[in-house]
């Protein structure tokens, strides 16, 4: 069933992630997830992000689909983003192709294709 429901493609272009006045992840290599109706994400490979700027915070999430999530906040010299980034480090097998990358809020951080 997962298949059916969540579709993973490569994004084209590049995409970028912007906070706190800052490009936190540039990359022509992210994914791009589709889930049920819920809005499409863009997924970074964590080598394309400056995880400097990124802690890891106590949050969890399980999604039956996915698997469990980790959770990550951006720290700036003008605060921090907390729980704006997430992660499947262990995801189930169907989704595989998203281990080691991270997404972002985009209601939080701007996430746009150059």
């Amino acid at each position: 069933m997962v298949d059916r429901y969540i579709t993973i493609t490569k994004a084209d272009g590049t995409w970028v992630v912007r906070a706190a006045g800052a490009i936190i992840a540039e990359s022509a290599n992210a994914l791009e997830l589709a889930e049920g109706d819920y809005p499409h994400v863009i997924y970074f490979p964590r080598e394309d992000i400056a995880m400097e700027f990124l802690d890891r915070t106590d949050r969890a999430s399980h999604c039956p689909h996915k698997g469990d999530a980790c959770y990550f906040s951006i720290v700036a010299k003008s605060g921090t983003l907390a729980n704006v980034a997430w992660s499947y480090e262990s995801p189930k097998a169907e989704v595989e192709r998203i281990r080691d990358h991270v997404a972002f809020y985009t209601d939080r951080v701007t996430v746009e294709q150059l």
